[in-house]
């Protein structure tokens, strides 16, 4: 080697170039490091390959990044690097990182992890590029929850996914859309995974499960009916949902009174009713339901003579809810003055301790009968 050459392993010399600010200083810098990866400029022995590596991870640190950058990437496609070397660029800015992190065969799971736990999701992204991807790495790429670089995994055929991971991916695309095509690319989807998804993805999307999975027409009419039945459970949760938060308004503006439970009956909006009723009585709204609509109306009377409703307004509430099982004025007017005479023989102590059953889960019968025998003992 000519002592051109010799000159340009030494570190002081390597070092005292970093240093400086010159443009002319970075310029042969870069053009020295970089020549000592370049075969067509000279070919390095063992001994001052290791030498080279030795200044390189004492000088890497303060060369710009333009020059780690070229480094990073002559390393990447490297099998003799030292991994403290490639594990520093790794975790380097990405301009630098991106070559190491997408293309080093150096880097061991943990150092991948380390990265895909500390550093961007443009570092993240890079790692899902690689020819190889394990299934440690991709369930912590699954961990961040970043939707891009799962795609980006998704979308790398060389990345291995657990069938936990899988599970997990498909539970998701529930509600991520963009994770759904690509999940049913993947070669190790299984059948029974992708009939589950049959039940939320595009009309496009199933006859690809159709035809790639071999489905024949019994099992998709059977997919076909699941799956309108929860878009129907679906639309019903949704509605549940926006009645509550209607309720909820309605409580903070002060406007669940009577009147309001009544109109609402009498609008036919049982869902509404149910859900402001809950909160005048605290009771479950399952069992409120059962209040509603069973035969009798002694346990409706009960629960409006706790929440302290007049006699007048409990008989007028009882007619709508009457009405909204499909029940006629006439079969109200003869079942008036047998409630009449329930609801005022009914102390309000004795209903509210009822309800205080109901609030503990007691059995609803039970609390009944009990009432019964306590009015009969006082008859």
């Amino acid at each position: 080697m000519s002592d051109e050459n010799e000159r340009k392993f030494d570190a002081e010399f390597l070092m005292s170039l970093a240093r400086q600010k010159s443009a002319e200083s970075r310029s042969e810098l870069t053009h020295v490091i970089i020549d000592l990866f370049d075969n067509q400029s000279s070919v390095l022995s063992e001994r001052q390959r290791a030498q080279m590596y030795g200044i390189l991870e004492t000088v890497i640190n303060d060369i710009e990044v333009s020059v780690r950058q070229a480094v990073a990437g002559r390393l990447a496609l490297m099998d003799d690097v030292p991994r403290n070397l490639v594990s520093q660029l790794a975790n380097d800015e990405i301009n630098v990182a991106f070559p190491i992190l997408s293309k080093s065969g150096l880097l061991r799971d943990a150092d991948l992890i380390e990265v895909i736990k500390l550093r961007t999701e443009e570092h993240m992204l890079a790692i899902t590029m690689r020819k190889f991807v394990s299934e440690h790495v991709s369930e912590a790429i699954v961990e961040t929850g970043r939707e891009p670089v799962i795609i980006s995994l998704l979308k790398n055929a060389n990345a291995r996914i657990s069938t936990n991971t899988m599970e997990y991916l498909v539970e998701q695309s529930r509600r991520v859309d963009s994770f759904q095509e690509p999940i049913l690319s993947r070669d190790e989807l299984a059948p029974k995974l992708a009939k589950k998804m049959f039940l939320w993805v595009s009309a496009a999307l199933r006859q690809h499960i159709i035809s790639h999975f071999n489905l024949d027409k019994a099992t998709v009419d059977e997919l076909l009916e699941q799956a309108t039945a929860e878009e129907i459970a679906a639309a019903s949760q949704h509605q549940k949902k926006k009645v509550a938060e209607l309720a909820d308004a309605l409580r903070e503006e002060g406007l669940v009174t009577v009147e309001m439970l009544t109109t609402a009956l009498r609008e036919g909006e049982v869902p509404l009713f149910v859900a402001l009723f809950a909160q005048v009585s605290k009771l479950r709204e399952h069992l409120i339901q059962r209040l509603v609509f069973e035969q009798g109306g002694e346990g409706l009377a009960i629960a409006c003579r706790g929440i302290g409703m007049s006699e007048k307004e409990f008989l007028e509430l009882y007619e709508y809810c009457h009405l909204a099982k499909a029940g006629t004025k006439e079969e109200v007017e003869a079942q008036i003055p047998s409630l009449r005479a329930f609801y005022s023989n009914t102390p309000r102590k004795a209903a509210v301790d009822v309800l205080k059953m109901w609030h503990r889960g007691s059995d609803y019968l039970g609390a009944l009968r009990e009432l019964e025998t306590r009015l009969q003992d006082h008859g």
